[in-house]
This record gives C-alpha cells, structure tokens and sequence, in this order.
C-alpha cells in the first residue's frame, strides 16, 4: 500500500511538472485520462493477465479504455511517470515497451505492422521521449532515449537517441536537447524541416 502511495504521488508530480497547465493535484486525480488510465486500469489489468486471466484483463482495460479513451493492451509494459496528456484516441499494443519519464499527447499510437514471428510487433520507447499528438510508432522498433517524435509523423524505423524526427515517413530534423518540446517539435526544428536527413 506505502509503495502504491508513493507511485501514485510521483505520477502525480510528474504530471503536474510537465504540463504547462499547472494543474492541481485535485485536477490531476479528478480530471485527467491519463492518471486514470495508470492509476485505477492498467496496473489491475496487467496483474489479472499475468496471472493467466487473459478475458478478465481484456474486459478491465476494455472498461478503461470506455471510460477515458485510452486503450492499453494489459501486457503493455509501462515505466515509471508515464504521461499521457489529453489522452483520447491513444492505442498502446500489447507487445509495446515504454521508460520512464515519457510524454504522450493524444492520437498516438504504439502498433504492429502486421505479424510477426518473433512475436514482438510493436515499439519500445526509450525514458524521457515525447511523442506529439496523432503520431503514429509502428512496429518491432527503437525510440531512443531523450528523443522527440513530431506530432502527426509516422515511424517505421529505429530513432537514435537525442533527436527530433517528424515528417511522413519521419526524418531527423535536429537534436532534442535537455529538455524535449511538448508536441515533439520547437520552432528551430520547424526551419530545419528541409535539410532533415532520413532514419
């Protein structure tokens, strides 16, 4: 119970540092998807499907995904302070990997490309990536650490580390920094967009 305390007090903290909003705890724990999400479906969701009760975690994150407009399949893996701003439409599949620290805007999508016979089909995001709103992640691939992914791009392809990518299909367009941009993308990114080189 201390341990649930002490996750739930840090997702609510990160929540709180990272969105420009600057929201009160009351806003976060009332208000917002994407702490429901983390805090009342996925985990009960992933226990009852580790511990074979596959139907049961379908029908538990079903009712999450009916409730806040976020579906995460129950074996999705989820590290510490997951972010996930706004929230509807966002689909995390079942083979999916995410760090820690990582921001997630609406629309996003963490899928397959079809099947696969490693039976690994969807992407494994590095900690502290930001992924803009209505970005599609597809398939058995890399999202490097401290890396930003701009909003509506598609990538199908492996993103080093510390870079920011965008476009259809996503190119490098510049390096994130310390700190990535919310929606993936800060206007010198925006002046880069032609000399971007392919991923």
């Amino acid at each position: 119970m201390k341990f649930m305390a002490t996750h739930l007090s840090g997702l609510i903290q990160s929540i709180r540092d990272r969105d420009p909003a600057n929201p009160t705890v009351a806003e976060v724990v009332l208000c917002y998807p994407g702490f429901h999400i983390l805090a009342l479906f996925h985990p009960l969701a992933q226990w009852l499907w580790n511990h074979d009760l596959h139907t049961l975690a379908r029908l538990w994150a079903h009712i999450g995904r009916c409730a806040t407009g976020i579906e995460i399949h129950p074996q999705a893996k989820i590290g510490r302070n997951l972010f996930i701003d706004h929230g509807m439409g966002v689909v995390i599949g079942q083979t999916a990997t995410i760090g820690d620290n990582v921001t997630i805007y609406h629309g996003v999508t963490l899928g397959g490309k079809g099947a696969s016979t490693s039976g690994k089909r969807h992407p494994d995001i590095g900690d502290n990536v930001v992924i803009g709103a209505g970005a599609q992640v597809l398939g058995a691939i890399h999202i490097g650490d401290n890396s930003a992914i701009g909003a509506n791009s598609v990538v199908t392809a492996d993103v080093p580390e510390g870079v920011t990518v965008i476009g259809i299909p996503a190119r490098i367009v510049g390096k994130t920094g310390l700190m990535p941009y919310a929606y993936g993308i800060s206007d010198a990114d925006f002046a880069e967009l032609d000399k971007g080189s392919g991923i």
